[in-house]
């Protein structure tokens, strides 16, 4: 009688029937100069790259009823956008947190963050 070893592998992180995760995130917004943080218009998008993400933002911030939307930031973690009627700012980083710290430096002083969003 003969003996067989059967050998198994396993592929890890895959899964039948699994969607894809998404890979990134994308803050547009429709900002005028002047304006009240409070009136900034936004939208976020997600998709598997950053240009998808981007072009998934814009149609959100549209879709808010905003006309001058534009993508101010893209990541693959965390990003946040920061404005004052002055100034704004844009953040990224591996928490919401150091997103939110890095666009208000970026802004300067007397801004707010607006949006943040993480992946």
């Amino acid at each position: 009688m003969k003996k067989f070893i059967l050998t198994f592998t396993v592929v890890l992180g895959l899964t039948i029937g699994a969607t894809p995760g998404f890979a990134a995130g994308a803050i547009a917004v429709d900002d005028e100069a002047g304006a009240k943080v409070s009136e900034v218009g936004y939208g976020i998008g997600t998709g598997s790259t950053r240009e998808e993400a981007g072009a998934d933002a814009m149609r959100e911030c549209k879709k808010a009823g905003n006309s001058n939307c534009k993508v101010a930031v893209r990541y693959d973690t965390c990003g946040a956008y920061a404005a004052s009627r002055d100034y704004s700012g844009i953040g990224w980083g591996s928490s919401e947190n150091t997103a939110k710290a890095n666009a208000l430096e970026a802004c300067g002083a007397g801004c707010k963050v607006v949006v943040s969003d993480c992946q």
